[in-house]
């Protein structure tokens, strides 16, 4: 199978961790006979250095006549610290969101056994845990009218959603939850929003019509994160809205003990954009001690949108391996002395 794929390096450490990516894919490409060819563009504060503009039009078109978009990190201080910037890093990210429709937020959470003692949370409890969010990306409270009272002490966020919106992002959780163990939970807060009523109204009514397979389940919000406290390991695919969802996921983030082991996605009906969850660590960059793999896995959710379920599962096979035998960066093994490409070198080798 041949694949465009749109490599957006970015900032920081975004650039070691996405050459580790893509020595990944090649050995997927070299072990199951496809073809990826990449065309590299720039995005972020690197961007804004060489065109003044966060996202140059020449990106945006690479990525819009590309299958899928790999995108390795955002930021820099010299942005981040300067409260009078006109112009920043974070603009490019959301303006290419905008432009290719990437309108749900895909992020999973898994526990590996091996690192089961950097979880805040008690061993027995993130024991297993696998389950992954959609999260809906442009609509709700966030992008809903605004509204200020002339005194200033009166202030609105109108949360709307409207049919379509809860659908199209609907069908993709659910199957995602066909491909794992058949189970999705909507996160609501049906017992006072009228927002989330609708939710849960047009995803009962689609479960009936089109994914009756499917055990669905419900749990407001409040009990969603008390629940993902207590038991994680519970949960197969998360369905919420814009703003639940961008609570929750980061609360998942932390439970398996390291951010740079959590890759993300976000898609639309035509595009998909890839990318740790993680930042761009500009203090670590160029030191060869950034963990790629929250990037390699990325990769691995680019590879199962391409419907190449079987190399996805490899890569996370060779990730297991990985970290089963103590081969990573010392964010995650203080005690082993391996280098960003030591741990790319050796899951393309058990790769291929």
């Amino acid at each position: 199978m041949k694949k465009h794929i749109a490599v957006i390096p970015g900032d920081g450490i975004g650039p070691e961790i996405t050459t580790e990516a893509i020595k990944v894919l090649d050995a997927v490409a070299h072990a199951y006979g496809h073809e990826f060819h990449y065309t590299y563009a720039d995005m972020g504060a690197i961007a804004i250095d060489k065109t003044g503009n966060p996202l140059p039009e020449a990106t945006l078109k690479a990525s819009l006549e590309s299958d899928a978009v790999l995108f390795g990190a955002i930021g820099d201080p010299k942005y981040d610290n300067n409260p009078n910037a006109k112009v920043r890093p974070e603009q490019g990210l959301l303006a290419i969101r905008k432009a290719l429709g990437l309108y749900c937020n895909i992020r999973p959470v898994k526990t590996f056994d091996a690192l089961l003692h950097q979880s805040p949370l008690k061993e027995e409890r993130v024991q297993g845990t696998d389950f992954v969010m959609y999260r809906e990306l442009t609509g709700g409270i966030y992008f809903g009218e605004k509204k200020l009272s002339e005194d200033k002490n009166t202030a609105s966020d109108l949360c709307q959603y409207t049919r379509a919106e809860i659908e199209r992002i609907a069908h993709k959780a659910f199957a995602a939850a066909r491909k794992r163990r058949n189970i999705l939970t909507l996160v609501d807060k049906a017992n006072v929003l009228e927002s989330s009523r609708l939710w849960r109204r047009v995803v009962t009514e689609l479960h009936e019509k089109n994914y009756a397979d499917v055990k669905l389940e419900f749990l407001f919000v409040d009990n969603a994160a008390m629940q993902m406290i207590l038991a994680p390991n519970q949960f197969d695919v998360l369905l919420t809205s814009n703003l639940f969802g961008d609570i929750i996921s980061d609360e998942g983030s932390v439970i398996g003990g390291s951010i740079g082991l959590l890759p993300s996605a976000a898609v639309g009906d035509k595009h998909a954009l890839f990318e740790p969850i993680h930042g761009s660590f500009p203090q670590g960059a160029g030191k060869g001690i950034a963990n790629p793999i929250a990037m390699i896995l990325s990769a691995a959710m680019m590879l199962t949108h391409f419907d190449m379920d079987q190399e996805a599962a490899a890569v996370a096979t060779a990730v297991d391996l990985a970290l089963a035998t103590g081969v990573c960066t010392p964010e995650v093994f203080p005690e082993n002395n391996y280098s960003t490409s030591d741990v790319g070198d050796f899951i393309a080798k058990n790769i291929a």
